[in-house]
């Protein structure tokens, strides 16, 4: 009764473009933000644990995801899976993606 309605005016122009562009400033700065603090480290730490998995040696001591520590004891290079020994004359094998750390490295391989 006492507020009548209010009706916005139309923009016209290149005016409405410029306000559209500035409407996705800020998701695209999300989207950076996110890339560097999210999506840059995650890619990093992937590609670190790929080229760990792929340098696993004979001797090296290995955890598996599960939580079980060995001493790698056969390594097939065309292979998925890596045998370790978890125990005196206790040897299991591993797939390679389930080893999240290599504690101690074996020597190096001589050419």
């Amino acid at each position: 009764m006492f507020i009548s309605p209010a009706f916005a005016q139309a923009t016209t122009g290149a005016g409405g473009s410029m306000e559209a562009i500035f409407q996705f400033v800020p998701f695209i700065l999300i989207f950076v933000i996110m890339w560097f603090l999210i999506i840059r480290p995650q890619q990093r730490r992937v590609k670190a644990h790929q080229e760990m998995i792929k340098n696993v040696r004979r001797g090296d001591t290995v955890v598996t995801s599960g939580g079980i520590i060995g001493k790698v004891t056969k390594v097939l290079e065309d292979s998925a899976d890596v045998e370790v020994e978890i125990a005196d004359n206790v040897k299991v094998k591993v797939a390679r993606a389930m080893i999240s750390e290599v504690r101690t490295k074996s020597e190096p391989v001589k050419a």
